[in-house]
Parts: C-alpha cells; structure tokens; sequence
C-alpha cells in the first residue's frame, strides 16, 4: 500500500501521526482506536484513492491501481496475428498462408541473391551510419522515381515530382496521409472494398475520412466493374482515389488495360486525384514496366497523383522498411513546396528513415550487372507463384466433382487469391486442416509450396461444400 499522511483526532486532544508512525505503532499492537475517528484528506477526484470503513473509522488510502486502468486490451492484428496463432500450432501438416512474404518451393523466408552482393559491396565500403537527411538518401530517391515513372518521364526531367524516402509502404502511406489532413481539410479518401487491412487504419490514425468503392463481386469472383465506377462517379469532387497499381491486395484482381483507361476518364472528368499504393512492382507480373504501367498512364495524361511505393516484396527487404512517396505536381515550384512540407511532417514523426535499405537498392538500381540479376531473380519468383497458382487450379478441379467454376484462381494475379470463403469456411480451414489465413478468404501463394497444393485444396474443396 502507498504510503499517505494520516490525522487522528478523539474527544482528547489531537495528535497528528505519520502513515511510518501508524505502521509502527500498529504493528506493536499498541494502537488504541476505540472512540477514535481516523481522517485522512484526499485529492479531489483522485481516483486513485480508496476509502475503507471500519466501523466508526474510515481510512481514505492511496490504492496501487495503474493511473493506465482505462486502456483496454487491443485487439489482435488480423494479418500479424496469424503468423502467431501458426506458431502455437505443432501439427506436421500446417500452412501459413496469411502474411504476405516470399517462401521457397521448401517454404523458408528468402533472400535474394542480388541483395546479398549489395550487403557485401556495402560492408567492403565501410560507409558510415550517419543521419540521412530528412527526405532520405538523394541516390534512393531518385532511382525510386526513375524505376516507377520511367528514367525519360517528362515530369522527372521537369522536377515535378516531391519524392520522399518513408518507412516502405506503410510510413509513405502515413505521410501522404498527413498531407491530406493538413492541406484538404475537405478531403476524403476512397478506397477499394475490400482492400488492405492497414488502409483504414492508416486514414482512421491520420483523422482522413474515408469512405469505400465496390471493387470485388462475390458472384463472378471478380471485379465488380460498373459498381466501381458508379461509386467514383458519385464521390464528392475533389476526392482521392485510393489504387492498386498492380496486383490488387487481397483480391488479386486487378482491371484490364482499356479499364484502367476508362477508371483515369472518370477521375479526371470528376477532378479527383489518384492515390496510387504500389507495393508490388515487378513481382506481380515478372516486370518492372509491366506492374508500372497503369501509374504511368495516368501520369501521361498530365494528371497530379500521389504514389507510394514499397520494396519488402520485390526485394526481399521486409524488415528494412524501405520504401517513398511520390507527389506528381503540375509545376517544379509546387513539387518543391509539397516535398518541404512532406519534410516538415516526417521531422516530429520519425525525423529521418533508416539507411541500409535505401542503399541497397540505390546500389542495384545503380549498377547494370546487379540490376540485371535483380529482374531476374522477380522474373523467378513472379514465376514460382504462377506455377504454384496453376497447380492449385489443377487441383481443385480435379479433386472437385460437384463441377464449381474454379477458374478465377487463373484470372487473379500477384501473391494472393481470393478464395470467396466466409468467415466460417475459413475457420474450419484452421482447426479442422491447419491453415492459417486471414478472415476475408484471402491467402497468399507465396507461402504455398507445389507439394502442398492437393492439400490446400482439399481443405478448399471440404469448407466450401461443408461449411455454410
């Protein structure tokens, strides 16, 4: 118990004793209480004292109650709290295909080839670990935009384009997100539904309101076209769309070429401002310029957009953070005021990123022989997930005899496919079969490996058919 300062008062004449005293004298069994009334002057409204009756003596008490009470327990993330619950999970034929990282055939984490040489050349540098400047390192900056816009975009020989180094996709999210709050106080952000678990929580944390477009059709398995654009249509003018470049999280499903032309007509006319999140370039497709090209269609049509970009997937550098934001502006003197005041929100958030990511993939990008070896290895791995994606079609058709429609596995791109499980479906998925997945249905290919697909999709084939 804390120890408080106590009076004493009786019909006799008060004395005034010490909470030490009190302890001493009690403990000695000395202390006379009998027509006595303890008093004790407390806080107003401290609600961190007790009051404790004892017949005619009432004690008021400092009481050891944590000043974080109120604070309930959070919630578990419902992506990085799968990998935790796969952990706890000791059966020999379990599979985890909820977090969104790279496995080999023998599903171990994977480090690229081409990343180990540039940490090597890095170590052999011996460069220092000094503070980046607060937009970054200007080498990782200026390969970022080079690799997403195309090195001969006119906007880029024009300096119209604020890049900033964040902390990968999430932290350049957060800062535009920033933006937004700040500068368009009237803005709201649309954003596919489904989408990202993080999205929202990144516009919800920003104070940005938000609000959804349809994007996903349980009834073809596929993109709800007409919806999506009715619903961006109907925005308030002014809005920012929220995009997947390529490689749509958690759907798969991302629109055709003469979509993408008709999605950038409507925003346009509509005078919203695209809001791309590109976190898979080249290891949707294999291609760098391939999983690039609906961003720069957008920006070839003269249009200010907002890009954030990640490497965790493409290179591997998961635990690096690395990634930016860009700001496509209409003129240099406003993508120089963007980029400072881009600055002047990174400074009290995080002050600087982090260096050792952003100089591995400056120094990739930067040397043609590693570069070449970089394509090669996406090129791999985009062409590792095809085949395990061809193979799980193959396997549930074969395996299913009630003559289901399986073919929008085929149609999906990218590390994920939207099962169109249900909550129930996927929760027999974990305790009947031990797989782990998020509620949604999705799961990520890249956790699967080809020995495992016949598995996988007789746990598909059991909670789709058995499990309403």
């Amino acid at each position: 118990m804390a120890s408080s300062v106590f009076s004493l008062a009786s019909a006799t004449p008060s004395a005034s004793l010490s909470s030490h005293d009190i302890e001493k004298i009690s403990s000695q069994g000395k202390l006379n209480l009998r027509n006595t009334s303890l008093c004790f002057k407390k806080e107003k409204n401290n609600p961190f004292m007790k009051i404790k009756s004892f017949g005619r003596i009432s004690m008021v008490v400092a009481s050891n109650v944590s000043r974080f009470e109120g604070i309930t327990m959070a919630p578990p993330d419902p992506i990085l709290g799968v990998s935790e619950a796969f952990k706890a999970d000791n059966h020999e034929l379990k599979l985890n295909l909820g977090v969104g990282a790279y496995r080999t055939e023998e599903l171990e984490p994977y480090v690229l080839d081409v990343v180990k040489k540039a940490d090597k050349l890095l170590l052999e540098k011996g460069e220092n670990r000094e503070y980046l400047p607060i937009e970054g390192l200007a080498a990782f900056n200026k390969v970022t935009a080079d690799l997403l816009f195309g090195a001969d975009n006119p906007v880029i020989k024009q300096q119209r384009v604020a890049t900033v180094q964040g902390l990968s996709g999430t932290g350049s999210l957060r800062l535009a997100a920033a933006l937004i709050e700040r500068y368009f106080p009237w803005g709201e952000v649309l954003i596919s539904s489904p989408t990202w678990g993080n999205h929202k929580n990144i516009f919800n944390d920003a104070k940005v309101p938000w609000s959804e477009y349809r994007y996903y059709d349980p009834k073809t398995v596929g993109l709800d076209f007409e919806g999506m654009m009715a619903d961006i249509k109907a925005a308030p003018e002014g809005s920012f769309i929220l995009l997947h470049g390529c490689a749509h999280n958690p759907t798969g499903i991302d629109p055709t070429p003469e979509q993408w032309e008709i999605i950038a007509d409507v925003i346009q006319e509509k005078n919203h401002i695209p809001f791309f999140d590109i976190a898979y370039q080249g290891f949707a497709s294999g291609s760098l310029g391939a999983d690039a090209a609906s961003v720069r269609m957008f920006v070839a049509r003269g249009m200010e957009v907002i890009a954030a970009q990640s490497y965790s997937k493409n290179l591997g550098l998961y635990a690096e953070r690395i990634g930016a934001i860009n700001v496509i502006c209409s003129s240099p003197d406003a993508a120089a005021r963007v980029k400072s005041q881009l600055k002047r929100i990174a400074r009290p958030m995080y002050s600087n990123p982090p260096v050792h990511g952003a100089r591995i993939v400056a120094n990739i990008v930067g040397d043609a022989a590693l570069f070449k070896e970089w394509n090669a290895e996406m090129e791999m791995m985009a062409g590792r997930i095809k085949n395990v994606r061809d193979k799980l079609f193959d396997s549930l058709s074969s395996e299913d005899k009630s003559g289901k429609d399986w073919s929008f596995v085929l149609k999906q791109i990218g590390m994920f496919s939207f099962t169109s499980l249900n909550k129930a479906q996927c929760d027999n998925m974990t305790t009947k079969w031990h797989i782990y997945m998020t509620k949604d249905g999705r799961i990520s290919l890249a956790g699967l490996s080809l020995a495992k697909c016949e598995y996988l999709a007789d746990a598909i084939i059991d909670s789709y058919h058995n499990v309403s």
